[in-house]
């Protein structure tokens, strides 16, 4: 059952539905997505991929560019005083004990002057859940990040005191979940700044307001009952910081701030390497940004066919910048397969 914020966050009910077997979490129901959706599932059937949990791998199809990237400027989006705007007339669903935006409304909602980018447009009209350089699939849960959630309660991941970094955020589900991890800091990163308006900053709120201070996410449950009005930013989202941007250039923006910065103990990044040309600047980012002794969380399908990104390429990159050392954590093997890799420096402890 999915819940509709059109009105005061003090008048809201309690129930939700967990909709982790369901099949797609993407932007588009229009009819011509579907049929676009339905090709590229027909595509791949044919390389083994049997009905994934969550998302399409439209990724996997599409073709690699050849042109010159143009890269996006950093930004940090501050966070609005007014949560109940925030939430207002975003009809809200849940995951895995996680509360995110409904996407069908965010692109309803998305036209005109609320899309200063033009990618809901532009993905709508291209019927591409990519267009490189342009936007790089924010408006979409990949089903790799479930693959990543799913590994941080098995192999019992601690966020507590940490300070944790979710690049190519997209719903940031991956930072809220260390957010309710108890993690000290939690910044959200995404290529394209309506994501971060539109789906991962409500989705933050939304998550922070329904379980208060945070707190594990195998025992936190929403209130048992309704809760007063958001009249201030709750403690748990001052912990938070946002940006759009490519990443060198977040890097960038980071490392000449003002504002005090601390390296991540933790970073956390779900399907970013399908594209061979954006390697240098994840590595770079990567080695810019995480602490001596952090630890990087990514998950990925072994191959993306068409595009020409994987695990094994990656990994082969990584060898020969000498930098990281990487293991294989977990390989899931249902669908397409996919793995969930750790990296650290070469001299950490």
């Amino acid at each position: 059952m999915a819940f509709r914020f059109n009105f005061s966050i003090d008048e809201y009910d309690n129930s939700e539905a967990d909709t982790h077997d369901k099949m797609d979490l993407q932007l588009h129901p229009t009819k011509q997505k579907q049929k676009s959706t339905e090709k590229n599932r027909q595509a791949a059937d044919a390389v083994g991929d049997s009905s994934p949990r969550l998302g399409t791998n439209n990724r996997q199809d599409e073709k690699p560019s050849h042109k010159k990237l143009c890269f996006r400027l950093a930004k940090e989006h501050d966070i609005p005083e007014d949560l109940n705007k925030v939430l207002e007339n975003k009809l809200m669903e849940t995951v895995s004990g996680l509360y995110y935006i409904n996407m069908s409304v965010v692109e309803m909602t998305c036209s005109g002057d609320a899309d200063e980018e033009g990618i809901v447009s532009k993905s709508v009209s291209s019927h591409s859940d990519l267009i490189p350089g342009v936007y790089e699939g924010g408006l979409k849960i990949w089903e790799c990040t479930f693959d990543l959630i799913d590994y941080f309660s098995e192999a019992e991941i601690q966020f507590t005191n940490k300070t944790v970094l979710d690049l190519g955020c997209g719903a940031g589900l991956l930072g809220i979940v260390a957010l309710k991890g108890r993690a000290e800091k939690v910044h959200f990163q995404d290529y394209n700044s309506t994501v971060i308006d539109k789906i991962t900053l409500p989705n933050a709120v939304a998550n922070c307001i329904r379980t208060g201070s945070g707190g594990d996410t195998k025992t936190s449950q929403p209130p048992s009952k309704r809760p007063k009005k958001a009249e201030h930013v709750p403690d748990v989202l001052t912990r938070c910081r946002f940006f759009s941007g490519e990443w060198s250039e977040v890097s960038r923006l980071l490392l000449s701030s003002n504002k005090p910065f601390s390296k991540y103990d933790v970073i956390l990044t779900s399907e970013t390497i399908y594209n061979p040309d954006y390697y240098g600047a994840l590595h770079d980012t990567l080695a810019q940004l995480l602490d001596k002794n952090g630890r990087v969380y990514l998950a990925s399908k072994v191959h993306y066919f068409g595009v020409g990104g994987g695990i094994p390429l990656f990994e082969k990159f990584i060898e020969e910048r000498n930098v990281f050392r990487t293991s294989i954590v977990k390989t899931i093997d249902k669908g397409l397969q996919r793995c969930i890799m750790e990296m650290a420096f070469k001299e950490s402890s």
